[in-house]
This record gives structure tokens, sequence and C-alpha cells, in this order.
């Protein structure tokens, strides 16, 4: 039986048709579904033709094509390569057995047929068979779960940015897994000012997603309420939401030992006014019209990291031309194929050069990461957020 509780399906290959005949009748005595072919190429065909078989026992020296020919045809089929085979032949050398185990085969049975051992191998082959198949059932359903969770966090991201005349807003979020611990926000706050956030939680994956979520939804929903019931006060509407936020998790969730770097602020847009805090986080650039760079520091330690943090604030004002770019370490800490950093040396090189847009520097980060990639497996998310001050 399958994982599916089918009898199994089994291709029995072999260009002696008393052979066949013989092998296929005590396999359907066994309580196995049988189908013959009566060489290699024949084989390749059945097998090729969308019919699902659980295993294939496959005579060595055959015309046309022979066992080795057909394994080695199987194993270089993205389809097919996993379908476990069991070698026959009256060829009993160690060097046959080894050249077809080496190749991919399940296993290797002898003629003439011993019936109790043509059961335990063939009944072996069929459980490790069944063994996978639940592996890979397991695999897809979670493939199918992360995928929905990586859906589910992609919506938390603003559907747009906020617009205010004389500024250009642009991020990009990238994980290095279908869900990830990095996050980036910016939304419009009662009054006419823009709530921006960038924020990385400890550890990847599926955990930190979940913190990504708890920790951006409180940030938001009481950065918004204060807004409404504190006019103008951006002190109170930084400060407090990142307080809450921090005291929660470290009170309700301590013992999990999940914190977070932020880096909060609120602008102004008709002043320029940023008022801003950086809970441990990467310090942004602030790139001047002057194209002097000025780097925000760390204003207090990491959010619900403990109970009763401080979270002391800061000030700052974005004049026509200038630049902000809040950034995740995912950028600095990416790596080519041989380990090299990109490093905070070519971050910091892209930020001092003029950009076209917002999106224009978003974009030479992102593309300056991959290049420099070259394809690697990422190590971490990168999250990027910049602010840009339009030219009068």
């Amino acid at each position: 039986m399958t994982a599916t509780g089918r009898p199994a399906r089994l291709l029995v290959v072999d260009d002696v048709e008393v052979n066949r005949d013989l092998l296929a009748r005590r396999l359907t005595q066994q309580g196995h579904e049988v189908e013959m072919a009566a060489n290699g190429r024949e084989a390749l065909d059945v097998l090729r033709s969308g019919r699902e078989f659980d295993l294939v026992l496959l005579d060595v020296m055959m015309p046309e094509l022979d066992g080795y020919q057909v394994l080695e045809a199987l194993r270089a089929d993205p389809v097919l390569r996993s379908l476990p085979v069991i070698m026959v032949s009256a060829v009993t050398e160690i060097e046959s057995v080894v050249r077809c185990l080496e190749a991919g085969a399940e296993d290797y049975l002898p003629k003439p047929f011993n019936p109790v051992l043509l059961r335990a191998r063939v009944g072996s082959s069929l459980e490790k068979k069944r063994l996978r198949d639940r592996e890979r059932l397991y695999a897809k359903s979670l493939e199918r779960e992360l995928d929905i969770g990586h859906n589910i966090q992609k919506s938390f991201l603003p559907r747009s940015l906020p617009v205010a005349p004389g500024w250009e807003l642009a991020a990009r979020l990238k994980a290095a897994r279908q869900v990830g611990g990095d996050f980036y926000d910016a939304f419009a706050l009662s009054g006419g000012g823009i709530g921006l956030a960038v924020g990385d939680v400890c550890d990847k994956g599926v955990g930190a997603a979940l913190f990504v979520a708890l920790v951006r939804t409180l940030l938001r929903a009481t950065a918004e309420r204060l807004a409404v019931d504190h006019p103008g006060d951006a002190d109170r509407v930084v400060q407090e939401p990142v307080t809450l936020t921090s005291n929660y998790v470290a009170r309700t969730h301590g013992e999990t030992n999940m914190f977070a770097t932020l880096f909060f602020a609120a602008l102004d847009p008709a002043s320029g006014s940023l008022v801003w805090l950086n809970a441990g986080h990467e310090p942004p650039y602030l790139r001047r019209a002057s194209g002097t760079l000025e780097r925000l520091e760390p204003t207090a330690g990491a959010v619900g990291l403990m109970p009763d943090g401080v979270f002391g604030l800061a000030r700052t004002t974005l004049a026509p031309g200038d630049t902000l770019l809040a950034f995740t370490d995912g950028v600095t800490d990416a790596r080519d194929p041989d380990g090299l950093l990109f490093g905070p040396e070519r971050l910091e090189a892209l930020v001092a050069e003029p950009e076209a847009s917002a999106a224009d520097l978003v974009a030479r980060i992102e593309a300056a990461v991959d290049a420099h990639a070259r394809g690697a497996e990422p190590a971490d998310d990168v999250a990027l957020l910049a602010v840009r001050r339009t030219l009068p």
C-alpha cells in the first residue's frame, strides 16, 4: 500500500518474457498493481506518460537501452529522479551491485528470484518511498502555510506611501525567507504629519514575523490615536507608542527573549521638522543638500528588551534637497558567494551620491546589494525607507 492507501503500482522491465511474467505474477500475489515493459526505451516511454508509479524493477542486461542507461535517464529527469528503482540481474558480481547503487538504485535483486527476498526488498523500498512521500506532503503543506504567512505579512505593509507636496517617499522590503523580521511603515497622522518606522525584530522566520505584526500594529495604532487626541504634540506621538509597545512586549512576552531595534519618527511636511528616536537601530543617514552626511545615532536601547525603558527623543529639520535613508542591517550584512560582506562603506558611498528621487536611491541600493550577492542565498531580511524633500 502507498501513503494514500491505494495498492502500490510497480513497473517490471525485462526483455525476457518469461522473467517478466514470473516477476509480475509474484508481485501481483503480494497485492501490488503491476505493469510491464519489454525494454529500456519502452520503460522510459511508460514512465514519462504521466502515469504514477511507486517502484521500478529494472533488468540490468537489455538490448537498445540497458538498465544502467535507463537508471541514468531517470536520475537526470526532474520529475522521475526520486522514483525508487530495484535493479534485477543474474549478474552477481559486486562491481555491478556497486555501480547500480552509486548510480542511484534503491536496491539490487539477483536472479533467480527468491520469493522471501523479493517480498522483503520490495517492501523495504516501498516503505522508504512512503516515508519520503509523507515528508514531501508535509513540506508542501508547510510551504503553503508559509506562503499564506508571506501574503498576510505583505498585507501589513502600507498599500501606498503618504503623499505631501514637496516630498518623496520610497520603500522596499525583501525577506530572506517567506516571512521575515524586518519591517517599514509610513502613515498619515492627524494634522498633516507623517509617521515613519523601520524596525528589525531579532531572529528570522515565523517567530520574528509574528512579533513584527505585534510591534508594527501597536506602534501605528497608538501613534494614530495620540495624533488625534494630542494634536501638534509630536514628542508624545513618537515617544509614547514606543514606550507602550516595549513595556507590553517585555512584560507579556518576556520569556520569548524577543526584542526589536527601531527607528521611529514623526515628520511635519510643512516645516520639515522631524522628531525621532532610535531604539538600538542602525543609524539612518541624513544627507544634506550640501552633500554632508549625518547619522541619527541611537537614543535608547532596543524595544522589548526590558520593562520601563526610557526612550529619548531627538530633533532635526529636513531642508529642501535633504534626504533621509533608514535601513536594516540586512543591507550591510549581505554576503557574496565567498562570504564577503557588502559593508557599511559601500552603502555610505551610495547614499553620498546625488539621486534623481527617493525611489532612485532605494532602487540603486537594492540593485547594488543584489549585484554583490551574485545569487547567494540572503542571510538576513532587508528593509529600506527613503524620505526626500525636493528642491523648491
